[in-house]
């Protein structure tokens, strides 16, 4: 248990009374010294999860691809920034400029700017991208990364900033907050007092008409804020590709979760030794990005943006140059695409600038 963490949680709660799921989360997640992701390399086998990049080279490949066709259809800006939102072990950004030298020029033309704030990550990714050949930067935030033309990728990211939750109550929608109980162990409790009745949560709660007793509403500020960042950057020249598990439109339920050991587990139990998320809202963050100015595409289900864009093909030619491991990179394509894994839960959207091109595979 990381009992530090866990004793500044109690601390605060003892000082100023049950906390929101958000600031548990920020706390557990990116407490500077104890928090999960500053802590730990968690990707992987050995660690708590696996991310589609370490699934197969091909994901990375594919989206790779994507970046090189909206830098030539931008016009091919040169120089640009190619910008990774929590980028993980580095496995994503290699496999894509690899992928990307097959378009003359992107690669030189490329600035990578990898917006981390875990130094054990960091560490991972400069290891990774060490014989990239091309400049590497790190950041602490999306806004520090400098202006100009971007292509922008986030794959598990949005996921892991911090939710809201409100239950609906008798009296109306009040906060779900984290409290201790008789015990002195974390426990689930309820705000006093009513939820906000105007502002947007406000308008995002009056929204829930057919809520009964109990449902749970989740809502995040920092996801939303986060996409009109993104959207306000392509104003002048960019794209930007996420891609999460969620759902299309938002629904009542609570999917905050935690994840230790590739398991589900209880989430108040061992804060700073698990992942915490909830499920994204696509459809938040489409119309956060449209009010910044910005395009928004999709969302559609990760399984259609890859099969679209010929991760099929791209593992019948990794069979004929490898036929020994033909067995595991069709499992990789069923896991990566297949409706009853990733395929189906996880959604892909794209932004691009007012007047930017359509990206591929989706539809004007």
């Amino acid at each position: 248990m990381s009992a530090p963490l866990m004793r500044e949680i109690k601390r605060r709660i003892e000082a100023a009374g049950p906390i929101g799921v958000a600031d548990y989360m920020q706390l557990a997640l990116a407490h500077p010294e104890h928090g999960y992701y500053a802590t730990r390399d968690p990707f992987g086998a050995k660690g708590d999860f696996v991310t589609a990049p370490e699934i197969s080279q091909m994901f990375g490949e594919v989206i790779g691809l994507w970046a090189a066709h909206m830098w030539g259809a931008l016009g091919r800006p040169s120089p640009f920034a190619l910008v990774e939102l929590g980028p993980g072990r580095g496995t994503l950004m290699a496999d894509m400029l690899r992928a990307g030298r097959l378009a003359p020029g992107f690669t030189e033309a490329a600035r990578v700017h990898l917006v981390e704030t875990s130094p054990a990550l960091r560490r991972r990714q400069r290891a990774a991208l060490r014989e990239a050949a091309v400049p590497v930067s790190w950041f602490e935030t999306l806004a520090a990364v400098p202006a100009g033309p971007t292509i922008l990728v986030a794959n598990e990211f949005f996921d892991a900033l911090p939710v809201r939750q409100y239950v609906r109550t008798g009296e109306g929608w009040r906060e779900r907050t984290i409290g201790i109980n008789a015990s002195g162990k974390l426990a689930w409790r309820t705000a006093e007092s009513r939820a906000e009745t105007h502002g947007k949560v406000g308008v995002i709660l009056a929204e829930q008409r057919r809520a009964r007793p109990g449902m749970v509403a989740e809502i995040s500020p920092q996801r939303a804020d986060m996409a009109r960042q993104i959207g306000s950057r392509l104003a002048l020249s960019g794209a930007a590709l996420i891609v999460d598990y969620g759902y299309s439109a938002r629904p009542l339920g609570d999917t905050f979760q935690a994840v230790k050991r590739h398991s589900y587990a209880d989430p108040l139990s061992d804060p700073g030794n698990a992942d915490l998320t909830a499920h994204v809202d696509f459809s938040a963050l489409c119309a956060a990005a449209r009010r910044a100015g910005a395009r928004a595409f999709g969302p559609i289900t990760q399984g259609q943006f890859l099969t679209a864009l010929g991760i099929r093909r791209r593992a019948e030619k990794l069979k004929e140059i490898n036929a020994e491991r033909a067995a595991e990179i069709d499992a990789a394509v069923a896991r990566l695409t297949g409706a009853d894994a990733m395929g189906s839960l996880f959604k892909v959207v794209a932004f691009t600038g007012p007047d930017g091109p359509v990206p591929p595979p989706f539809a004007d």
